[in-house]
């Protein structure tokens, strides 16, 4: 079975506060994109699981998001059999996309299909979120509107036709990072309207979702590396109606209202060396 893994932007991302927990309460836009990794799952007589992977530092055993998703089914419906898993990686790592949760939630659906095991969509979201907050959207993909820590998922129409220019610099950001340099209470925060934005979507109105769009990670890690700022200018200045950071960083997608404007500032970023790497697509 060969499964594609989506890669997700944020189109919009606001904190509204801390829980007792030390988990952040979230009101996120989500949107997943034309960029993925693709999962290979093939069952095998022997127990066990066997993952294999193109990147070489990206663990192989139960640090890896998709053995523990993979493992999480097979022992709950006390499976015999084994697995063999190959993971080939396209959307950046710690690059905002949701890249680790992705191909957790591409093993929960291969799971549950090599296997027969009849769960449901909502089945599996409620057991993703065991292995991560954004798991249970990468399970069900499209536009949403996440709350809570991000599992709380309200399925929206599909955004307005637009195309989607991925851009990441060669730094790397945990979310960790992140929320250390959040500072809620900064002017130099903007909260984006959340609310307005699930509106446009609703009505069919880029004009409207775009003039809403924001991201309050922004400001803590442009600060520290400076280079995500130059990106999303040289977008917003080749075309792009709005450029913006994606989760917790560093990469930068703008959105262009065509397929024509989005490649050529996709080639003068190619041109520029700012990003690391550089993808022209649409969303799904």
């Amino acid at each position: 079975m060969r499964l594609r893994a989506l890669a997700k932007i944020n189109l919009g991302l606001d904190v509204v506060g801390k829980r007792a927990d030390g988990y952040h309460e979230v009101r996120m836009i989500m949107q997943t994109i034309q960029m993925y990794d693709v999962l290979e799952i093939e069952k095998k007589a022997e127990p066990g699981i066997t993952l294999t992977t193109n990147i070489p530092y990206v663990p192989t055993d139960e640090r890896n998001l998709v053995y523990k998703a993979a493992k999480m089914l097979m022992d709950e419906f006390h499976i015999e059999e084994g697995l063999t898993m190959n993971l080939e990686k396209f959307i950046p790592v710690a690059a905002g996309m949701a890249g680790g949760s992705s191909d957790a939630a591409a093993a929960f659906v291969g799971v549950n299909r090599i296997f027969g095991l009849g769960l449901s969509e909502e089945d599996l979201m409620k057991r993703a979120v065991k292995v991560g907050a954004d798991v249970p959207y990468c399970v069900m993909r499209g536009t949403a509107l996440a709350e809570g820590i991000g599992e709380k998922l309200t399925r929206l129409p599909r955004v307005p036709q637009c195309y989607v220019l991925v851009g990441k610099p060669g730094v790397n950001v945990s979310t960790k990072t992140a929320y250390e340099n959040l500072k809620l209470d900064d002017p130099a925060v903007v909260h984006p309207d959340i609310d307005g934005m699930v509106t446009a979507i609703r009505e069919g109105d880029l004009d409207g979702m775009i003039s809403r769009m924001g991201n309050v990670f922004e400001p803590g890690i442009i600060g520290k590396y400076p280079v995500i700022q130059e990106i999303k200018d040289l977008m917003e200045n080749h075309g792009a109606r709005k450029a913006m950071m994606s989760g917790s960083g560093p990469t930068v997608f703008g959105i262009f209202d065509s397929r024509e404007k989005m490649e050529q500032a996709a080639a003068v970023l190619r041109e520029s060396k700012l990003a690391k790497t550089v993808f022209a697509t649409e969303v799904f």
